[in-house]
Order: structure tokens, then C-alpha cells, then sequence
């Protein structure tokens, strides 16, 4: 494979998974029995511009024409949004506002409560519907220079244009970026969140690693796919979201600034930590079995001892986690999910039932194993019910932790 944005020959592996279904393909009952298309799961380093990639061997199509997620399921994401929302209106005083990939209108609900003009463009039918009846209008359409240039000689040029946890789902990331370039206003800004592979690297969040995130990015790496489609980067921000992200805030080239002294703290950090060259990816393989070992032996002792395990959620991340190590129903027996789409559905490979999050107080386990581990404040707080049995929470990345909680 050659590094899809600067066409290099020259990947290196940093750890493989294996070969596992699409983390979002969850299956029905009827389908239960019948087989699964899987793929390799191999992630590689570009080492002449650092990009870290999957192969695009599923398209964003098989993906999210119909999407099982919903963002606004998730409180503390919801909150993060508006939080969000009123710093930008209160720094750039947008006019208009467009997000792409705006799922079921989490974000610009809080932008038309201000009375603020936007549009989301989100490709998924099912939660594009979703955020046209919470009032916030929607295109179903995939982001590309084409889309955008459309988007533009129709409403206008963004003053604010928003890319929240998609910079790593477009295996065409110059065209991608080309698209927000064509979007967003000559004296406009465009911000993007996304995992930061600092974070992902140093606490072995390896789960984070699906087919639909074809690439992942440090800060430097950021700065080159940004620049591939016209667009600078001034100003990085580290939110917490996701386990640890980036916010990448950026302008086209030709009215972009000089970069802040954050930029230069964040790169010189990912440096230290030997991200800039391949060293610093060396040891992830190996730290990554030991994740796997451990939560395994757990598993493996508590149904020795009889005792009930059962998940709590069931994110793309989740299903990564699973598959890698191998987790079946005599392991854990079920997990549950606040999202109704995904209920009386399984897991893609591992196949565990999906229930209700009512089922845990109804079955009063032993133990939650918690899936989607970067909402620990959240989720402990919601199941600190589990407690009033003496229930523990178990969380498995970055490394296999036991807690008890107080109802």
C-alpha cells in the first residue's frame, strides 16, 4: 500500500489485530447464523510524513449510509457540544455555521438555539433524519471539494466550518480537507477534533482502532493534511474527549496566521515522546497483548468462580476490544446499550447479545466490564446503582482496573 496523502512506499507496522468485521455492522437476529466478511486490522506508520493508516479496505459508504451511532446518547458529549458552541460564538461571532458530519444534530441544535444560521451535512440517512426533527437542518450528502463547492454557491462561505471525530473516517483525506477548504469563508476557521495518537500511544488505547478511522494523527501529521487541501493550522487545543483529542483550529493559507506557541508545546511534546520517527511506536505491539492477556485472565477466573460478567455499551471501540481478544458469551454473557437501535442486536464477530440498560438492575451481576472506557466520570456515576449488591465496574484500557462503587 502506498501512504494516501503524500504517496510514500515506505510503511512500517505498528501493531496488527488481526482480521475482524466492520466495528459498526451489528447484526440482526435472522443474521445471527450466517457468516460475517471480515478484514485485516493492520495499522502502519508512513515514515516520511507520519501518518499513521489503515488500508481502505471498506469504503465510508458500507459505513454510514445508515450508522448505528447517535451522538446525542451520550450526556457528556452533548454538554461538551454546547460548551463548544458558546466559546466559538463568544470568540468569532459566526453568521453561519456549517458542521459536516453532523450526526443526529448533537452539536448545531445549540447553534440554532442561539439563532445563528447553519447546516449540518451529514451522510448517514437515519440519524440525518434524526437531526432534521430536532429543527436543525440537514444535507445527506459525503464531504468532498465537489460537496463543498455545491454547499457554498447555494448558502453562502462558512464562517465557521466543524469537523468533529471525522478527520479520521475519509480514507480521501486531501480531497476531504480540499472540501473544507471549499466551504469555509477566505477569513473563515475551521475546527477539527480527533483523536490524538499521543494519547492513543502512550495509554494503549489500541481499541480506538476500527476500520471506519483509516488514519490517525499527531499534531505534525495533522499540519501536512491540512495544508494538502489549502488550510493552515494556527492553533491546537487538547480536550479530553475520546480518551484525549486534539482541536485543531485552522484558516486558509492565504489569510492564515503564525501558528501559536501551543502548536509548538504540543509538537514538541509528541517529539519527546519519539512520535516524530518510528521509535517511538516500537513498544505499542507489546504493550497491547499485555492489555489483552490481562482482561482475559480476569474473564477467565471470574467464570471459574462463578461469577456473572456483563458489558456496558457497545461502541465501535468496544467491538475492536472484543474481537482482538477473542470475548464470547461464556466470557460475558450480555452487554447493554442506552442506543434503542441497537437493541435485540449483536455484536459484529464476537456476537453478544445487545439488551437494554435495564437488564443489569434486573440481573444484579457480579461485574460490568465498561466498554466505552473514555466516559469513565459519566458512566460511573450512572451505574453507581451497581453497588447496592456489591457490583464492581471493570475497565480495561489503559490497563485492567477493578472498582467499586458507592450507590
Amino acid at each position: 500500500m502506498n501512504c494516501r496523502l503524500c504517496g510514500s512506499t515506505n510503511l512500517a507496522s505498528v501493531v496488527d489485530l488481526g482480521a475482524t468485521p466492520p466495528c459498526e455492522l451489528f447484526l440482526s437476529a435472522d443474521q445471527v447464523d450466517e457468516p460475517e466478511m471480515t478484514y485485516p486490522l493492520h495499522l502502519r506508520l508512513c515514515t516520511d510524513c507520519l501518518l499513521a493508516q489503515l488500508p481502505p479496505l471498506i469504503t465510508p459508504e458500507e459505513t454510514f449510509t445508515e450508522y448505528a451511532y447517535f451522538s446525542s446518547y451520550s450526556t457528556s458529549w452533548v454538554r461538551h457540544a454546547k460548551d463548544f458552541v458558546d466559546a466559538q460564538v463568544a470568540r468569532i461571532d459566526p453568521k453561519f455555521v456549517v458542521e459536516v458530519a453532523s450526526n443526529d444534530g448533537y452539536l448545531l441544535q445549540h447553534v440554532v438555539e442561539k439563532g445563528i444560521r447553519c447546516l449540518g451535512i451529514e451522510p448517514s440517512v437515519n440519524v440525518g433524519a434524526a437531526a432534521r426533527e430536532k429543527g436543525v437542518p440537514t444535507v445527506t450528502e459525503f464531504l468532498s471539494p465537489e460537496t463543498g463547492a455545491a454547499v457554498r454557491a447555494e448558502h453562502g462561505p462558512a464562517d465557521l466550518v466543524v469537523a468533529n471525530n471525522v478527520y479520521a473516517h475519509i480514507p480521501d483525506v486531501v480531497g476531504f480537507t480540499q472540501g473544507l477548504r471549499a466551504l469555509v469563508a477566505d477569513d473563515g476557521w475551521v475546527s477539527i477534533e480527533v483523536q490524538h495518537l499521543l494519547t492513543l500511544i502512550e495509554l494503549n488505547q489500541y481499541d480506538t482502532i476500527y476500520h471506519e478511522h483509516f488514519q490517525y494523527y499527531t499534531v505534525a501529521s495533522a499540519q501536512k493534511a491540512l495544508l494538502s487541501g489549502g488550510l493552515a493550522l494556527v492553533d491546537v487545543e487538547l480536550v479530553p474527549t475520546h480518551g484525549g483529542s486534539i482541536r485543531l483550529l485552522a484558516q486558509p493559507v492565504e489569510n492564515a496566521g503564525e501558528p501559536t506557541q501551543r502548536v509548538a508545546d504540543v509538537l514538541a511534546r509528541e517529539k519527546a515522546a519519539g512520535l516524530h520517527e518510528l521509535a517511538g511506536y516500537t513498544e505499542f505491539a507489546r504493550r497491547v497483548a499485555g492489555v489483552r492477556r490481562d482482561l482475559l485472565k480476569f474473564l477467565v477466573e471470574a467464570a471459574a468462580r462463578g461469577r456473572t460478567v456483563v458489558g456496558y455499551g457497545a461502541p465501535g471501540k468496544g467491538n475492536t476490544l472484543l474481537n482482538h481478544c477473542g470475548i464470547r458469551p461464556d466470557l460475558l454473557a450480555y452487554t447493554v446499550d442506552r442506543n434503542p437501535y441497537k437493541h435485540g442486536r449483536f455484536t459484529p464477530g464476537t456476537r453478544i447479545p445487545i439488551l437494554p440498560p435495564e437488564q443489569i438492575e434486573v440481573d444484579k451481576p457480579d461485574y460490568v466490564l465498561v466498554l466505552p472506557w473514555n466516559l469513565r466520570a459519566e458512566l460511573t456515576a450512572q451505574l453507581s446503582y451497581v453497588g447496592e449488591w456489591g457490583g464492581k465496574l471493570v475497565f480495561p484500557i489503559p490497563h485492567l482496573e477493578i472498582v467499586e462503587v458507592k450507590p
